[in-house]
C-alpha cells in the first residue's frame, strides 16, 4: 500500500520559516525513480503546483510566487522529500500536498499519481 505522509505544517508569523517533509512507502519502484512535487490549495482556490524535483538529475522547478523563498530537496536514502519555506507570507497559507509521479525505469516513463493527505500551513500574526 502506497503512503505519502506529510509533516511539518503549522502556524507561523509572517517572515518566519517552516520545513515540510514527505515520507513515502510502498512504492513499486525505488523512491529515487519518482518525480516528486509539492502542491498547495488555499481556501476557495484551485490546487497549484509549488515546486517539483526530478528523479533524474534532481532538477528543480518553482512557481514564480515562491522563487527565492522556498527550496525543494530530497533524500532518496530516507524516501523523503522536503520543502524549506522561508520569508513566509500570509498568501502562502494553504494546505500543502505531496505528490509522487511519474516514475522512470529503464528509459520508460511509468504513469503514477500518488497524493499525501496534506498538511496545513498558516501564516498569520
Amino acid at each position: 500500500q502506497v503512503q505519502l505522509v506529510e509533516s511539518g505544517g503549522g502556524l507561523v508569523q509572517p517572515g518566519g520559516s517552516l520545513r515540510l517533509s514527505c515520507t513515502a512507502s510502498g512504492f513499486e519502484y525505488l523512491f529515487a525513480n519518482f518525480d516528486m512535487s509539492w502542491y498547495r490549495q488555499a481556501p476557495g482556490k484551485e490546487r497549484e503546483l509549488v515546486a517539483d524535483i526530478w528523479s533524474v538529475g534532481g532538477r528543480t522547478m518553482y512557481t514564480d510566487s515562491v522563487k527565492g523563498r522556498f527550496s525543494i530537496s530530497r533524500d532518496n536514502a530516507k524516501n523523503t522529500m522536503y520543502l524549506q519555506m522561508d520569508s513566509l507570507k500570509p498568501e502562502d497559507t494553504a494546505v500543502y500536498y505531496c505528490h509522487a509521479g511519474p516514475a522512470y525505469s529503464q528509459g520508460r516513463e511509468i504513469r503514477y499519481d500518488y497524493w499525501g493527505q496534506g498538511t496545513q500551513v498558516t501564516v498569520s500574526s
